[in-house]
């Protein structure tokens, strides 16, 4: 599975339009070839600390909807932010069965940078 996440810190006069314009969003997304998940959240500590995450199947997936106009849109509204925001792409990689914390196997890696 590849992801992306998006943070923002958006200033309390913009977070609204800001939000309207993610959520306006998040349908068309989620209908993209190979999107797993797509979500827009409000962090519980500040409000104006935004996140956007999507999942994606295949890593072409993901590139799929890096290249799309809705992630085009969703940058352009990045000209609300109060600072600029953080983006992190990633590989998770799950292994099958049970393990106890700290005992996971070696090649069982929960998040890796996408390069």
């Amino acid at each position: 599975m590849f992801c992306v996440s998006i943070r923002m810190m958006v200033g309390p006069e913009k977070r609204m339009e800001l939000a309207q314009a993610i959520t306006s969003l998040v349908c068309s997304i989620r209908a993209e070839k190979g999107c797993r998940c797509c979500n827009f959240y409000q962090s519980v500590e500040d409000e104006n600390e935004l996140c956007f995450l999507g999942e994606w199947d295949s890593r072409e997936g993901l590139v799929g909807h890096l290249r799309s106009e809705g992630f085009k849109v969703l940058l352009g509204a990045m000209h609300l932010l109060k600072k600029p925001h953080e983006m992190s792409l990633y590989e998770v990689v799950t292994c099958p069965g049970k393990a106890v914390e700290g005992d996971a196997p070696q090649e069982c890696t929960a998040k890796q940078a996408v390069g």
